[in-house]
């Protein structure tokens, strides 16, 4: 299959921009990485993010393991200022794999252990972590929920691919169950209770996670659901905004933020003739997927986005991570990819248009709030390069934080690399080979879930997981 990543430098970069007519933009001065970026009561001493990324390595209660707390650490030195720490439920059956975090009375103290470690670490390097800001995802993962799929509404396209009775491999009809009101209801409280031990052992934010089609990423796309959380945008976003308005009266010290997505696009599946991605059937007008035009679904439409940040900025939301895609459906748009994992499919557009993608509509989400803190995903992709992108758009003001996610993994000290030497170690740079994903993918141990990490570039512990995953 075609590889595209044949880039020596810039220019080589800029030309194939010109020739893709995209608008990547590129600077040699990193100054702009080093800006300190307020956010709410907080100061971040640099303009760089770790992203939410899931190790996949916690207890099967849900406690941080040993991994987890080696990941933090490596993490804390780093030298990013902004730790968004990842994916945990807020309920257990939510948890999207059997070895995702999970926060409640049981498990607190050894998230306060994680973070605890994670700051010295800082300390350690650095002096001081007065300008270090982590935050928690919390989260639940919906019709992705690992025990049973927990839908909010029959998407057409992704219930054949989640909906599926695990006795017979049989897709289910539209008579299995949705999550009622009631209980969507309910998960306010599971929220709050969360916040409130998040803020407890000392994070500074949390992240209510509203990307990626899970539970409330998948109610912004239900516009065929009946009831109070269907239907309207006021009722899609219904309960991200009681669960806003909720942590904010119980826990007003904390500060709010939500990765959100922007644009779902629609699902792909593999061409069998060349194992290059394909769209699925679809018929306008598309009524499953947000930020996405009804009549061409490969266009996005930020007009709902843009009126869901204005009216969470109003609740307090003092932060905005952006993404798009599925990681199981749409898997070129969430993360431009040179290999895909082994569940996936060659890319079917160049990856440097996706970056384009991830980069041109965070650009237009900071246009139209220029005073909110807006962290850039996608960047990944543009390997050694990919700082020089995210400082170009840090100097041009088109987002407020370069966020790094699968680079991180095999290059936890991007930041404190760049400080001391003004690039990054070739050696370790991440190529985008799909490895972690992969190892995500793979359940077949006596967990159910194998520790993800970067076999390549972390060998010495993830070379060993890597061999025992290949095992079938």
């Amino acid at each position: 299959m075609a590889r595209y990543f044949k880039y020596k430098s810039i220019a080589d970069l800029e030309a194939e921009n010109q020739r893709l007519g995209i608008d990547l933009r590129f600077t040699d001065d990193l100054t702009p990485l080093f800006t300190s970026v307020r956010v709410g009561p907080l100061r971040a001493g640099n303009a760089m993010c770790i992203q939410p990324m899931e190790g996949c390595d916690g207890t099967l209660e849900g406690r941080p393991d040993e991994l987890t707390f080696r990941r933090y650490r490596r993490f804390g030195a780093g030298g990013a200022k902004l730790i968004w720490g990842e994916a945990t439920a807020v309920v257990d059956e939510g948890r999207a794999n059997s070895r995702q975090l999970l926060l409640n009375d049981a498990t607190a103290s050894d998230f306060e252990r994680m973070l605890a470690d994670c700051r010295k670490a800082h300390r350690e390097t650095f002096g001081s972590d007065d300008d270090l800001i982590v935050g928690l995802q919390l989260t639940h993962s919906g019709r992705y929920s690992f025990q049973k799929p927990l839908p909010v509404f029959h998407d057409p396209l992704l219930d054949p691919r989640t909906i599926v009775d695990k006795a017979t491999g049989k897709t289910m009809d539209a008579s299995y169950p949705l999550l009622d009101d009631d209980y969507l209801s309910r998960l306010v409280d599971h929220y709050v209770a969360a916040a409130r031990l998040a803020w407890r052992v000392g994070f500074q934010f949390v992240d209510i996670k509203q990307c990626h089609r899970y539970l409330l990423s998948e109610l912004l796309a239900a516009k065929t659901r009946g009831g109070k959380y269907g239907g309207s945008l006021e009722n899609r976003t219904r309960l991200a905004r009681d669960i806003f308005t909720a942590i904010r009266s119980e826990v007003p010290g904390l500060v709010l933020a939500t990765r959100l997505n922007v644009y779902d696009c629609v699902p792909f599946r593999k061409r069998e003739s060349d194992g290059v991605g394909e769209p699925m059937p679809w018929a306008p007008p598309l009524l499953s997927a947000w930020g996405t035009s009804e009549n061409d679904p490969f266009q996005p439409d930020l007009t709902e986005p843009i009126a869901w940040i204005e009216q969470m900025i109003q609740l307090g939301v003092a932060m905005v991570n952006v993404s798009m895609g599925n990681p199981y459906a749409v898997m070129h748009v969430i993360r431009p990819f040179e290999y895909p994992p082994p569940d996936g499919y060659e890319s079917p557009e160049h990856p440097l248009v996706g970056v384009n993608r991830h980069l041109r509509l965070t650009a237009a989400i900071q246009e139209r709030f220029p005073d909110l803190p807006v962290i850039g995903s996608g960047y990944s992709y543009l390997q050694e390069f990919l700082f020089h992108a995210g400082a170009a758009n840090l100097r041009d003001r088109r987002v407020s934080f370069v966020g790094v996610g699968r680079a991180a993994l095999p290059m936890p000290d991007f930041a404190r690399q760049l400080q001391e030497t003004g690039r990054l170690d070739r050696k370790r740079v991440c190529r985008t080979f799909s490895y972690c994903t992969a190892l995500m993918r793979a359940k077949h141990n006596e967990l159910g879930q194998f520790a993800t990490g970067c076999p390549p570039f972390d060998k010495e512990i993830y070379g060993p997981i890597w061999e025992q995953a290949k095992k079938r």
